[in-house]
């Protein structure tokens, strides 16, 4: 937070110059200006053909100008960050106690800033006032290497800045300070513009809150267009804009500019709407315009009558005084160049709204302890001079106990000192009688050293499945599950949901997987019917079971490794997917993520676990390691894994029953077994040889594979 200065400078960079406002407040009295500063660039920052490096050496001119012709001395140094580089978020908390605030502010800037705390240096600012319930806050941030780049330019030259703020913020501090009168009807608000060389600051203030936005339209989109529309370079059309109305050719630009003159007008127009639709009770009552923009003749003419509310360029501050040192026509020339810099010394002065400080912390604390270093000079001197008369007070003291009057006094201190060596003996002689306790202990606790492993080892597989992340083409319907919106979830065709219900996931350790074998068998379905389908009729349901990439059960022997921990895994689930391969273990897809299936991703581990993952898929290619049997949902089938789905009955033509059993989807009521053909009178389908066609729906599968465990207790019976 900002503290009150009898004197402060504030510094503002441009495009084009270099602003500087030197404030101070008397004690009865208006803030008054002590010095100010226009310092131009040799070049434009922000012009074609500036590159970063030349970019710096410019603004390091400008400084060493400004040291040379002012002495900012040891006054608080307060400078502003372009407000499309920095970050804000208005929000309320919940009505809590005062003293948790902070805490709550906490936790709200990490779910609002679209970064990591330790990225960024952020600041926050109670909005409402002490007598309201609703506790409103603002957040502001800005990344750590573009704020720490800014210190760095002022470093090198030797100038040690005090605060860091949006010159967004600073401009709303100006004018609640500056033109109260504006705020008096607390349902108007005033909507402050500044347009400089690279972009346009849009700033919506009231009497207790701020709105900003950062329209990418600024002086430099009025060059370029006139570049373009003469074929001259960047510099020539600069000088032609600054002097278009003097200029023969002044229809010819203005008629180039129109169309950003239009753009601009219409991006207003667009974020003062925004903010109206979400602040009904607000009305925008005037325009204040600042920046070196605003010296392009007829655009405040043009944004008025767009915009059809007043648009004002400021010639004075109406609470703030010229000093008697300071030129006052001068100063008055370029007050649309110093709202910025105005509003950063009102908040060095004590007298900003916001109060919000972006300096990097280690920044603020080596200041402080470079003021403190005198306190530390004279606290070592002091140290050291005690230190110098107790080395002399015990040379005193050695000669005095070795002379012939002490000497009862050296044999009681001997017996101390053996009686000491006796206990401490003893003390490490009951230590070494504790230590075999202490082994028993660290034994026992080894077994809870790995707890974490299989729930790790259950996330993994969990996340390999589609969702959207996965499938980010189907996040709409992942959104609809997750809500239970089933109507949502019906508008996607079923057999194009790419979706994976689990039934059972088995995780068993060996201390050696090239040996150990697989469980045969998984929990099945116990169902009662009350009737069955001929045997024939499930002579053409497919199955395909595979083991290994490309290769059959028939295929060759598994080769043996000792020693390999890990574990054993057993997948069983269904799918409504039409093509149920594509999402468990589609070939031929490696390089393209977006069609990875679950054994792809357990193949590429690391990239879907953060950081490196302890797991790695143990040989997929052979027999014994690895196996995928996939077959549709059938109500007669008894391998179908248990919890697939519920049996009901629903009315059909089977043979001459007029109901038939089948499996239907519990969360969507839609059959998920495969059913008999029907023809539009209702009667069963048949091919040529009298069996009823089936219509397939859904697919289970039982996937099984090893995972070595790296990172493995090296002592099995650790595990």
């Amino acid at each position: 937070m900002a503290a009150e200065a009898d004197l402060v400078w504030a510094i503002d960079i441009g495009s084009h110059c270099l602003k500087a406002l030197c404030l101070t407040m008397p004690a009865e009295g208006q803030v008054e200006v002590i010095d100010f500063a226009c310092i131009a660039h040799d070049k434009i920052l922000s012009g074609a053909g500036v590159g970063d490096e030349e970019r710096e050496e410019l603004v390091a001119l400008s400084l060493r100008r400004f040291l040379q012709e002012y002495n900012p001395g040891k006054s608080p140094i307060i400078v502003s960050v372009p407000s499309q580089n920095a970050f804000s978020r208005f929000v309320t908390l919940p009505p809590v106690e005062s003293k948790r605030i902070p805490e709550i502010v906490q936790f709200e800037a990490t779910q609002q800033i679209p970064f990591d705390l330790e990225e960024v240096q952020w600041d926050w600012q109670m909005m409402s006032s002490p007598d309201t319930k609703d506790n409103e806050v603002g957040i502001f941030a800005i990344k750590n290497e573009i704020v720490m780049a800014i210190v760095e330019q002022f470093s090198r030259e030797d100038i040690s800045i005090s605060f860091v703020q949006m010159s967004s913020m600073a401009l709303y501090n100006y004018v609640l300070y500056d033109r109260p009168e504006l705020f008096k009807d607390g349902k108007k608000c005033v909507v402050v513009l500044n347009i400089g060389a690279s972009g346009t600051d849009l700033i919506i203030c009231s009497r207790t809150s701020v709105w900003q936005r950062s329209i990418t339209i600024g002086g430099n989109n009025f060059t370029e267009a006139i570049s373009e529309t003469f074929k001259i370079n960047f510099a020539k059309a600069e000088k032609l804009k600054r002097k278009a109305p003097m200029s023969k050719y002044a229809r010819q630009i203005f008629q180039s500019m129109k169309p950003v003159f239009t753009e601009l007008a219409s991006e207003i127009q667009r974020s003062i709407g925004f903010y109206s639709s979400s602040h009904s009770d607000s009305k925008v009552s005037r325009v204040i315009a600042f920046g070196g923009g605003t010296r392009m003749r007829g655009l405040l003419k043009y944004l008025q009558q767009t915009l059809q509310v007043p648009v004002e360029r400021p010639d004075a501050f109406k609470q703030l005084s010229v000093g008697e040192e300071a030129s006052a026509a001068k100063f008055h020339e370029n007050v649309f160049d110093f709202g910025v810099v105005y509003g950063l010394g009102l908040q060095g002065l004590g007298l900003g709204r916001i109060e919000s400080n972006l300096i990097p912390r280690r920044v603020e604390r080596s200041q402080a302890w470079k003021k403190k270093s005198k306190y530390f000079l004279v606290a070592a001197s002091l140290l050291l001079a005690v230190s110098v008369f107790s080395l002399i007070r015990t040379g005193l003291d050695r000669v005095s106990y070795a002379g012939k009057d002490n000497a009862g006094l050296r044999m009681r201190a001997t017996r101390v000192i053996n009686t000491a060596k006796q206990a401490q003996d003893k003390l490490e002689t009951e230590r070494q009688r504790s230590s075999g306790s202490e082994e028993i202990i660290e034994r026992q606790m080894k077994v809870y050293e790995n707890r974490d492993v299989i729930p790790a080892l259950a996330d993994m597989v969990i996340s390999t499945l589609p969702n959207a992340k996965n499938n980010p083409e189907q996040k709409t319907l992942y959104e609809a599950f997750s809500r239970n919106d089933v109507e949502k979830i019906k508008e996607f065709p079923r057999s194009e949901r790419k979706q994976i219900f689990l039934t059972g996931l088995s995780i068993r350790y060996a201390d050696d997987i090239s040996t150990v074998r697989f469980e045969s068998g998984a929990p099945r379905s116990r169902i009662t019917r009350t009737r069955r389908t001929s045997e024939s009729s499930r002579q053409d349901v497919p199955v395909w079971e595979r083991t290994s990439s490309g290769s059959s059960r028939s295929g060759t022997q598994p080769t043996t490794e000792s020693g390999k921990p890990g574990f054993l895994v057993s997948v069983t689930g269904y799918t409504p997917y039409r093509k149920p391969n594509a999402l468990l273990d589609p070939s031929g897809v490696k390089e393209n993520r977006q069609e990875w299936g679950i054994v792809t991703r357990l193949e590429n581990a690391d990239s879907i676990v953060d950081g490196n993952s302890p797991f790695e898929l143990y040989k997929k290619g052979e027999v014994a390691h690895f196996s995928l049997k996939v077959a549709e949902i059938d109500v007669q089938d008894a391998e179908l894994p248990a919890g697939t789905g519920v049996v009901v009955e629903r009315e059909g033509y089977v043979d001459e029953d007029d109901t038939v059993e089948v499996i239907v989807d519990p969360m969507t009521n839609e059959v998920m077994s495969r059913v008999a053909q029907v023809d539009a009178s209702g009667v069963i389908k048949k091919d040529w040889a009298g069996n009823p066609e089936y219509k397939t729906n859904d697919y289970w599968f039982e996937l099984k594979f090893k995972v070595l465990w790296e990172g493995a207790p090296d002592e099995a019976g650790q595990w």
